[in-house]
């Protein structure tokens, strides 16, 4: 198998290569393929220190009756329940934040006129495909919510990876995540996911509250693969996998049900945010060989818990990037607030065989 043994090679002069070929996850598939993604989205929040908005993406701003939440309380999500987190400043332990940098998802411990103040963020770019995405993530310890990291079609197509604070124990090492798919089997069974098999409850190696971690899913044909820190978490496959392009949601909400988020919190609680990446495909992509093109493939580099508060090596153009405290180097966040700057080359998905 000559490509694997290629792609290797050419790996340690990836860090200043432009990409041009697209980037690969390094992992070859059973028949020994390699699926490749030609848009990338790299978005650095730890060095932010104040929120804006932009013409291009935006804080969501909706509410959601309780009938519909499928809860006790309605949800109120508003652009004020998102905002900067600055290394300068460091909050206790027990709030959720961290002294580490990173954009916040608040949800409000108040109840007004039947609802909960809640948070989300979506990607600008509606046209996502196959694709591998990622964020860095600090989750509360404060009971009553469900942080959530998504990619999303419509109710029938969804990916999520989710996080209930008040399933968490920590004198049992219990952290478990939930892994759905949402889709026509599910909406079928009210939208309970366990009913179909594309659910899965795993617990979490690690104490999600206690710092940062990259969770992660690629979604390919016919199946989406999780993962927690460069680790897989699980696999799900079959005609019931999201086919369509969509886009990113983070969220954080809770809606006083007792079976999932649980709530309201006892007092206003963040999770943040350090970084999202995405290496992905459009939906109009052609594909080409990889012997097409003479340009570097850059191979997407594993995250851990070691550097999962900054997001670890951003292939981004070098000139987008600075030093920092440290002589190191990280991707600049100055073209965006709340928008996911992206970078797009050519619109593909390339299959590169033995």
């Amino acid at each position: 198998m000559l490509v694997p043994v290629i792609l290797l090679a050419i790996a340690p002069a990836l860090v200043s290569a432009a990409c041009k070929c697209g980037f690969s996850t390094g992992e070859a598939a059973d028949d020994g393929t390699h699926l490749l993604f030609t848009n990338m989205l790299e978005s650095d929040f730890t060095n932010m220190e104040s929120v804006s908005e932009t013409n291009d993406g935006v804080p969501q701003q909706f509410n959601v009756s309780a009938q519909v939440a499928r809860g006790r309380y309605g949800k109120s999500f508003s652009p004020s329940n998102i905002v900067a987190r600055p290394k300068a400043i460091a909050e206790p332990q027990d709030s959720g934040s961290s002294a580490v940098g990173g954009l916040g998802l608040r949800v409000e411990s108040t109840v007004r006129d039947g609802t909960i103040s809640v948070a989300e963020v979506d990607s600008a770019n509606m046209d996502m495909h196959w694709g591998s995405y990622r964020a860095g993530l600090k989750l509360t310890p404060v009971r009553g919510t469900c942080a959530a990291f998504f990619w999303y079609f419509n109710d029938t197509q969804e990916i999520d990876m989710e996080f209930l604070s008040q399933d968490y124990d920590a004198e049992k090492k219990k952290f478990p995540v939930n892994l759905v798919i949402q889709s026509q089997q599910s909406m079928e069974a009210g939208f309970d996911a366990s009913k179909t098999g594309n659910y899965k409850r795993v617990n979490l190696p690690f104490d999600p509250t206690a710092g940062f971690h990259e969770y992660r899913f690629d979604y390919l044909p016919g199946r989406v693969a999780f993962y927690a820190d460069s680790s897989k978490l699980a696999d799900m496959e079959g005609a019931e996998m999201p086919t369509s392009a969509g886009h990113l949601i983070l969220q954080h909400w809770s809606n006083g049900d007792p079976k999932w988020s649980g709530g309201p919190p006892k007092q206003d609680t963040v999770f943040l945010v350090s970084y999202v990446k995405a290496y992905f495909n459009s939906s109009g992509s052609q594909g080409f060989r990889g012997d097409q093109c003479a340009d570097p493939i850059c191979i997407i580099p594993d995250v851990t818990a070691s550097n999962a508060s900054t997001g670890g090596r951003f292939l981004g153009d070098a000139g987008t990037k600075k030093k920092d405290e440290n002589g190191g180097s990280q991707m600049q966040s100055t073209n965006w607030a709340f928008m996911w700057t992206s970078t797009l080359l050519a619109a593909l998905i390339v299959m590169t065989s033995k």
